[in-house]
C-alpha cells in the first residue's frame, strides 16, 4: 500500500501494485479499491449513478483552472510591488502563510475537493509567488534581467514537471512502498533542516545565514538541488495517488484535490529553481 508525500493526496485510495498509466483504468479495479473521506469508506460512483466518475479529462481541466488562477494573480502581484516595493512584505506573507494554512485546512478537514479552498489558495499563492518573484530579481540578484530569470525558472519548473510525467508514463520509474518511504523521509530531513536553518538565523547564528542552506553558497546550492529532486520525484506518486483515484471512480469533484496537489508541488519546485538560478546569477 503506498502513501503519498504529499500531504494534500493522504485521503487518496490505496492500492497495491507497481506503477500505472495515469488514468488509463483497469476493468474492474475502482471496486476493489476504497477512498476514505472523513470515517465513511469511499462508493464507487459508477456503481451509484449518483456522479459522474472521475477522468483524466476533469484533472487537466481542474488543474489548468487553478494554475490559470494562480498565474494570473502573480503577474498583477509582480507590477502592484514594482510600482511599490514596500507591497514586496506584506504579500508574500499574506500569500504564503495564507496558502499553508489553507492547505492545512484542505489536509485535515478532508476539504481538498471544495472548489473554493482551491481556488483561493491559488489566489494566495499567486499573491506570494509575485512577490517573491519581483524581490528575487530585482533586489537578491542585482542587475539580473528580471525577465529572463523568471522565464528560466518557470520554463524550468515545466520542464521537469513533462519530465516526470514522461518517467510515470513510461515506467522507467516504479512507485513502490519503498519508494515513498524514502521520498517522505528525505521531505521530513529537508523540512527540518529548513526550520533549523530559519531559526538559527533568527538568533543571528553563522552571520545571520543560519546552517547556509540559503545564503547562495556551495551548501545553498546543493541544498536547492535536494529540494528540487525530492520536489520532482514527488511528482510520480502524486501521479500515482491520482491514477488510484480515477481507477476507483471516484467523483468528479475529486479533480479539485488532483489539482490542489499537483499546484502545492508545482509552487515549491517553482521556488526551489528560481532560488537556484539566483545563486548562480548573484555570482
Amino acid at each position: 500500500m503506498r502513501e503519498t508525500s504529499n500531504p494534500v493526496f493522504r485521503s487518496l485510495p490505496k492500492q497495491q501494485g507497481g506503477y500505472a498509466t495515469f488514468g488509463s483504468g483497469a476493468a474492474g479495479a475502482g471496486a476493489a479499491v476504497q477512498q476514505n473521506y472523513g470515517a465513511e469508506p469511499y462508493i464507487d460512483q459508477r456503481q451509484t449513478g449518483v456522479s459522474r466518475p472521475l477522468t483524466i479529462d476533469d484533472v487537466v481541466t481542474k488543474t489548468g483552472i487553478t494554475l490559470a488562477l494562480l498565474s494570473v494573480v502573480a503577474v498583477v502581484s509582480y507590477f502592484l510591488v514594482g510600482n511599490n516595493p514596500g507591497l514586496a512584505m506584506p504579500f508574500t506573507l499574506v500569500g504564503f502563510l495564507g496558502g499553508f494554512a489553507l492547505v492545512m485546512v484542505a489536509t485535515f478537514g478532508r476539504k481538498q475537493d471544495n472548489p473554493a479552498i482551491v481556488l483561493t489558495y491559488a489566489g494566495l499563492e499567486g499573491l506570494g509567488l509575485g512577490a517573491f518573484s519581483y524581490v528575487m530579481a530585482n533586489f537578491v540578484v542585482a542587475g539580473a534581467n528580471a525577465g529572463a530569470l523568471i522565464g528560466q525558472a518557470i520554463l524550468g519548473t515545466i520542464g521537469v514537471f513533462a519530465g516526470m510525467l514522461v518517467v510515470y508514463k513510461t515506467g522507467a520509474i516504479r512507485v513502490t512502498p519503498k519508494f515513498t518511504r524514502m521520498l517522505i523521509a528525505g521531505m521530513i530531513g529537508v523540512l527540518v533542516l529548513m526550520l533549523g536553518n530559519f531559526v538559527l538565523a533568527m538568533f543571528g547564528v553563522g552571520g545571520g545565514d543560519g546552517l547556509g542552506l540559503r545564503s547562495g553558497g556551495p551548501i545553498a546550492i546543493i541544498f536547492s538541488l535536494v529540494c528540487i529532486g525530492i520536489a520532482a520525484f514527488s511528482f510520480l506518486i502524486d501521479f500515482d495517488a491520482a491514477d488510484q483515484m480515477i481507477r476507483a471512480g471516484a467523483p468528479e469533484k475529486a479533480a479539485w484535490g488532483i489539482a490542489l496537489g499537483l499546484t502545492v508541488t508545482l509552487v515549491w519546485l517553482y521556488i526551489e529553481i528560481l532560488r537556484l538560478l539566483s545563486y548562480f546569477q548573484s555570482k
